[in-house]
């Protein structure tokens, strides 16, 4: 799917889902197991036949701590898969990355959507997104990932981050980009505690005042953790009531690593909406 194909995120009854597919050997859920395009192809295959309506391709870590790579070594991570991938599937195709370099290359392999932890504040991000045709998302972190555990200091967390969100927001609509091809995502566990992260996702329905789709990432995080007390590889099920709280809450597309659980949560949730207002009197024998 090519740039120019890109969806409207605003538009379905329930949010877009968003698969991972991270190419790296070190992201603190999945790191390692899709390192060849081979297993990355069959992961999205995986992921789509259980629900996915897109794949988000990353071939940088930015958990904690997380070693920076080169531009040569994520673009020899990410092109490739998206290119088997646009090879293989009709479907939108995202890249996760903050340099230009990536961006560009990435919209020319077939990703309709640049998916940016770093809100295009990298020299020439911008540029190059806007001039792209593709849909962009930008996200709230404050600092980089081996310090942002140090930048939680908010008077007001939401009011923050909607605040960060719309000054970017600005800079693309001075770039000539319409609203249509842009998203948000609070960023979190980005440089946000566990009650940082639950203030945001209680009131994620602030973030309409910004006139964009709404995107968030809460699979496997430490707040998901921290709520249930599962490990990592067990958090599927905190994941996917999470999905459903910020549904509710306006998200227009959930970045999930456990799609089957995801889908059939939002399912749930549709179903109710869907039913609102009808009559659901039933009668029973008596």
């Amino acid at each position: 799917m090519t740039a120019g194909r890109c969806p409207d995120w605003r538009s379905p009854e329930r949010p877009w889902i968003m698969g991972i597919l991270n190419a790296t050997p070190d992201s603190f859920s999945d790191g390692g197991r899709f390192d060849s395009v081979d297993r990355a192809v069959d992961a999205a295959a995986a992921m789509l036949e259980s629900g996915a309506d897109l794949i988000d391709v990353g071939g940088e870590s930015t958990r904690p701590g997380a070693t920076p790579v080169s531009t040569d070594e994520e673009l020899d991570r990410v092109i490739p898969v998206l290119e088997a991938l646009g090879a293989r599937f009709d479907c939108p195709l995202s890249v996760d990355t903050s340099a230009p370099v990536v961006m560009n290359q990435a919209v020319a392999a077939g990703a309709c959507l640049i998916n940016d932890v770093r809100a295009l504040t990298r020299p020439g991000a911008l540029e190059t997104a806007a001039a792209s045709g593709a849909s962009i998302c930008v996200m709230h972190m404050r600092g980089e990932p081996d310090d942002m555990a140090e930048r939680t200091g908010y008077d007001d967390v939401v009011v923050e981050v909607i605040d960060f969100l719309a000054e970017r927001l600005r800079a693309l609509d001075d770039a000539g980009v319409s609203r249509s091809r842009l998203l948000v995502d609070p960023g979190f566990g980005f440089a946000k505690t566990r009650a940082q992260n639950f203030a945001l996702l209680d009131r994620l329905g602030e973030l309409a005042v910004l006139d964009a789709a709404v995107l968030v990432g809460m699979s496997r995080k430490r707040m998901i953790g921290e709520a249930t007390g599962q490990p990592v590889d067990r958090r599927s099920i905190g994941s996917a009531a999470a999905a459903v709280l910020a549904a509710e809450r306006g998200a227009n597309v959930v970045r999930v690593h456990d799609v089957e659980a995801t889908r059939d949560a939002l399912a749930v949730w549709s179903a109710m909406r869907l039913d609102r207002g009808r009559d659901t009197k039933t009668a029973f024998p008596a």
